[in-house]
């Protein structure tokens, strides 16, 4: 079928249907040699305009290689283990007369400072088991990486305390118990103790998840703040439990030297103190995709 000239531009829409079906027409003498222009099956479609659209197709982003989600962040706690445990242990055994808790305070915390500022990135930086247990109770740390991460901090707690035994004066070590926690000389310093470790931890667990897991508070600083938080718990409570909020800190030097005297404060305290933090976070300080209620 064909439609002719005119009709396409002076007529209405019935009068076109009318001259696409060769009835009805007045313009047959006009017109000697019908021009086919379109199909009446596409006059409903008449004017038709195609709209372009431009899709910006993204590519999917490719999933890290398991290696990088898995083996390397154990990687990295044990040495960062190794390298906090190994300076904490030493700055006790080569610990200068006369400085009190000075050079352990500032050796441990900038030690820890520095090495969670270099190695965070990949795993975190825990380098400490409450402090993993704390971060995973917040949400920072998925549950199948726990376990992985306590070996490593372990095992570079074991590392750590050998290489410091390694280097270290015999004399000197042997009178440091290898940088072992030695506090504890009585059953009645317990209760002190084990308070101590459990408010010290609460304190350096909360610095790690405030600020470098909640998203309200997260601050590029938490490396140093998390270190400055050790150096201030040393100085304040090194002479009540030896502040050692650390698991590893405590198991390796323990392991190396045999030095196994109420050991196990130094693991219930910090245990005790991670789930608190816990608790706090989930309840009542992180923000609104931490927190459990109230949101």
């Amino acid at each position: 079928m064909s439609l002719h000239l005119q009709c396409l531009g002076s007529s209405g829409p019935q009068h076109l249907l009318d001259c696409a079906r060769g009835t009805g027409c007045d313009q047959e003498s006009a017109c000697s040699s019908p021009a086919p222009l379109m199909a009446a099956d596409e006059l409903g479609h008449f004017p038709a305009k195609e709209a372009m659209v431009d899709v910006d197709i993204k590519p999917k982003p490719s999933q890290p290689h398991c290696y990088e989600r898995y083996v390397q962040p154990c990687v990295a706690e044990l040495l960062g283990s190794a390298l906090f445990i190994f300076i904490g242990c030493l700055s006790v055994v080569e610990d200068v007369e006369g400085t009190g808790r000075l050079q352990p305070a500032l050796a441990h915390g900038l030690a820890l400072g520095l090495t969670i500022a270099i190695l965070g990135a990949i795993s975190g930086g825990h380098f400490n088991p409450a402090v993993s247990l704390g971060v995973w109770l917040v949400g920072g740390l998925n549950i199948t990486m726990l376990i992985p991460y306590w070996l490593s901090q372990l095992c570079g707690g074991v590392i750590g305390a050998g290489l410091a035994k390694a280097v270290a004066a015999t004399e000197r070590y042997v009178n440091a118990s290898g940088g072992a926690f030695s506090s504890i000389t009585a059953d009645e310093q317990i209760p002190s103790v084990l308070v101590g470790e459990i408010v010290m931890t609460t304190f350096l667990v909360l610095a790690v998840c405030m600020g470098a897991v909640n998203e309200k508070t997260k601050t590029p600083l938490a490396p140093f703040c998390i270190g400055f938080t050790v150096t201030v718990n040393i100085l304040a409570g090194g002479g009540v439990s030896g502040a050692c909020m650390n698991p590893a800190r405590a198991f390796g030097p323990a392991l190396i030297a045999n030095y196994w005297d109420y050991h196990w404060v130094y693991w219930v305290g910090p245990t005790v103190a991670a789930l608190l933090v816990g608790v706090l976070v989930r309840l009542l300080l992180g923000d609104w995709t931490i927190r459990l209620f109230l949101k």
